[in-house]
């Protein structure tokens, strides 16, 4: 039965309205020091589960599923990665960003090496954080446009500036205070709609929703593991595995985005406590996100349902044209938790970064120019959305991932180079350097498989560019007698 777009329309209304009334029960004051950090007190529990939102967001939520038909359960091998890259942030990284008391997670890199290697971290960044965070929300605006503001008359542009500008009304005042706990909430309905859908699928392949879900588990869709032809797979184990190590130093202990929340915890022990409990839970609900996308495939074969174009729209095209009206609620109150759980602290975090490393603002100073900031973003990200479009061809975590191997490189060898050599690079050549290693990297990866007698590189070019930084840093540096931040 298909859900009306009118009452779609009206769920997503219900949906925003609790936003804005955890906005105005949290945002206190408005201090820069509760929208950065939460002064410090978030509770841990709250931190690791709302986390769980920002990491899966839409790209998980609808991306996930509809993958599962061109490389079956192949992602999982990047999800058992993301175990290892954990631990190392946890006991590796947070311990240096909290014996400094940062904010910005950046000004180590100030303090390490001075200005130009602070604010070329920064600006890689925000460049990677607004593309990843266009990325999450070109996805559900697609939808929204798709199967409900369409029949309204509204264009995709339209579509696109509604969902920018809800977002940005719940975070500019509150910021990290409110997003920490509207998380719980948008991470809540993500979980409830997966497991329903989950479920319901089960009951309409096989007698029982556990026989169904054996189902999804044996079927041709779920193979995991994929050795047989070798490293040039871009499918292969320890490809995969390799990349989730990388990915998740990068993009969570290397990204001011995630990094705000774990800071905002109250201590060391209670942040690290947070992140190993975080990554239990991502690798199980990465998995049931999988095991979804198998049986949404067997119950469009099962009941010859056409499959949409896009492989992105597959779980949104069953669950808003074939599912039960109350199940199509909850999958759009799902999906707007997807969306929203991301962009929203995208925006914070963006802000933060900009305010603090770009302008070098104290905390406590200029509240209207943070708001300003925030504003800027909100438009630049809704530009971005509406580029991808037009433009976009790829499955959409596919595409994310490529430009997170890219965009986090330099971070990556930054980083790196801080941590481990006591060597000081001369500052005016940093940013050149790390502005020509992705350059290099994307070569790499798009020609180079002819000198590599076929080898396919996979998003493990993402370690071949921070090592490009690294190994250019070195050579423009010199020894010095320097006593390591760690």
């Amino acid at each position: 039965m298909r859900i009306e777009p009118m009452t779609l329309a009206l769920v997503a209304g219900l949906y925003f309205a609790g936003l804005m009334l955890i906005a105005r029960l949290t945002a206190g004051k408005a201090l820069n020091s509760d929208f950065f950090i939460g002064s410090r007190q978030s509770p841990w529990p709250v931190v690791a589960f709302g986390m769980l939102g920002a990491s899966l967001s839409g790209v998980t939520f609808i991306s996930i599923p509809g993958w599962v038909g061109g490389s079956q359960f192949a992602y999982f091998q990047m999800v058992l990665g993301y175990i290892i890259g954990y631990a190392i942030v946890a006991q590796v990284l947070l311990p240096l960003y909290y014996r400094h008391g940062y904010t910005s997670i950046y000004t180590y890199l100030k303090q390490r090496f001075g200005w130009h290697v602070h604010k070329t971290g920064s600006v890689f960044f925000i460049l990677s954080r607004v593309v990843g965070c266009a990325f999450r929300l070109y996805l559900v605006a697609l939808v929204l446009h798709t199967f409900v503001l369409v029949h309204f008359g509204l264009s995709f542009w339209l579509t696109a500036l509604i969902s920018i500008a809800l977002i940005w009304t719940y975070t500019v005042k509150g910021g990290i205070k409110t997003i920490v706990w509207s998380d719980l909430l948008q991470t809540s309905f993500m979980l409830i709609a997966a497991l329903g859908a989950l479920w319901f699928v089960a009951s309409q392949l096989a007698a029982s929703s556990w026989d169904g879900i054996k189902l999804m588990a044996e079927s041709s869709y779920s193979q995991v593991f994929f050795f047989a032809d070798g490293w040039s797979d871009s499918k292969n184990f320890y490809k995969q595995f390799l990349s989730g190590v990388l990915i998740v130093i990068v993009m969570t202990g290397l990204d001011q985005d995630m990094m705000q929340k774990n800071l905002s915890c109250k201590n060391l022990k209670s942040s690290q406590k947070n992140m190993y409990s975080f990554v239990l839970i991502l690798v199980a609900v990465n998995f049931m996100f999988l095991l979804l996308g198998a049986g949404l495939y067997l119950y469009a074969e099962a009941f010859n349902v056409p499959l949409p174009e896009k492989s992105d729209l597959l779980f949104p095209t069953l669950a808003l044209g074939h599912f039960p009206v109350e199940l199509a609620m909850v999958f759009v109150l799902g999906l707007l938790a997807s969306a929203y759980s991301s962009a929203d602290s995208a925006l914070t975090s963006l802000t933060t970064s900009f305010y603090l490393d770009i302008l070098d603002k104290g905390e406590n100073e200029q509240i209207n120019t943070r708001h300003w900031i925030h504003l800027g973003f909100s438009l630049l990200i809704f530009v971005l959305v509406v580029l991808f479009y037009y433009s976009m061809q790829t499955n959409a975590i596919d595409a994310l991932l490529q430009a997170a191997s890219y965009t986090y490189g330099p971070l990556l060898g930054l980083f790196a180079f801080g941590m481990f050599s006591n060597r000081q690079p001369k500052g005016r050549l940093i940013p050149m350097i790390a502005v020509v290693a992705p350059i290099l990297s994307y070569l790499l990866a798009n020609y180079g498989s002819a000198w590599l007698g076929g080898y396919q590189f996979g998003y493990e070019i993402l370690l071949i560019n921070g090592g490009l930084v690294y190994f250019g840093l070195w050579l423009v540096s010199r020894p010095i007698n320097y006593k390591s931040l760690d």
